[in-house]
């Protein structure tokens, strides 16, 4: 069968030929009528015709980012990306970020490193460099037209330094003056640590015994012999392993 079915065409030849044959007994009803009237092309159905839709090619192309927001980008932004990328470690150390309407920084007398009513921090060391680049033109203070912002980065980091410096040297007088009064101070950050090793070496150690015994049982075993009352264990193993004669060695020295 093709693309037209013509079998509806067919049905009186095939009834004929099952009548001749004597495939069928009774004549159909509708055989005679058929034959003297046959049915019209017109009322085959026929499969209808599939329309394709081409796609139409536009010159005309939509632009992509049309709809996309714009990037908002601060200079500020590259300044912390470098400063933070020198000193990773700043973003360990606790800050408030709670400021009242975000613009607390602009407030601040930027041309000294520190403010009285803020730590210094590396956001600190950001506003100095930018002061620096650009001044405070409302406050009086001018840029300097010579100023880069490798020459701004540089002092602010110094500055950041001495300050920091400072600071460290105010906290270690102030606790040594007040262990010199009868003052006491838990253990340090270094105390705390050297104790967890010390417990996690001596877990390691009875581990470590507990290894070589079963070690030396299994070797034992090894030259026990079967259906005598008493086992003859040999007095050395020249055969043994001697990673596990560096265990015992490290075992025994601890």
């Amino acid at each position: 069968m093709g693309r037209y079915d013509f079998r509806p065409l067919r049905v009186h030849q095939h009834a004929s030929q099952l009548l001749a044959a004597g495939r069928i007994r009774i004549t159909p009803p509708w055989h005679e009528v058929v034959g003297t009237v046959p049915p019209a092309q017109t009322l085959v159905r026929s499969q209808p015709l599939q329309h394709q839709e081409r796609p139409r090619r536009s010159k005309i192309k939509k632009p992509s980012k049309l709809f996309q927001p714009q990037r908002i980008v601060y200079e500020e932004d590259t300044l912390r990306k470098e400063f933070f990328g020198d000193h990773p470690w700043e973003l360990a150390r606790p800050r408030v970020v709670l400021e009242n309407d975000g613009k607390d920084a602009e407030r601040k007398d930027w041309s000294l490193p520190s403010q009285p009513d803020r730590p210094i921090d590396g956001e600190s060391v950001v506003q100095r460099q930018m002061f620096l680049l650009h001044g405070n033109p409302e406050a009086g203070h001018m840029p300097d037209p010579d100023m880069t912002p490798a020459k701004a980065y540089d002092q602010a980091r110094k500055e950041f330094y001495e300050v920091r410096l400072q600071q460290d040297i105010e906290r270690r007088v102030a606790k040594e003056e007040a262990l010199a009064t009868g003052a006491y101070f838990g253990k340090s950050t270094l105390q705390i640590g050297m104790e967890l090793e010390d417990k996690a070496y001596e877990e390691w150690k009875a581990w470590a015994s507990n290894e070589v015994m079963e070690q030396q049982q299994k070797r034992a075993a090894m030259y026990t012999g079967i259906g005598s009352d008493a086992a003859s264990v040999p007095e050395a193993d020249p055969q043994v392993d001697p990673e596990l004669e560096e265990l015992e060695a490290a075992v025994k020295s601890s």
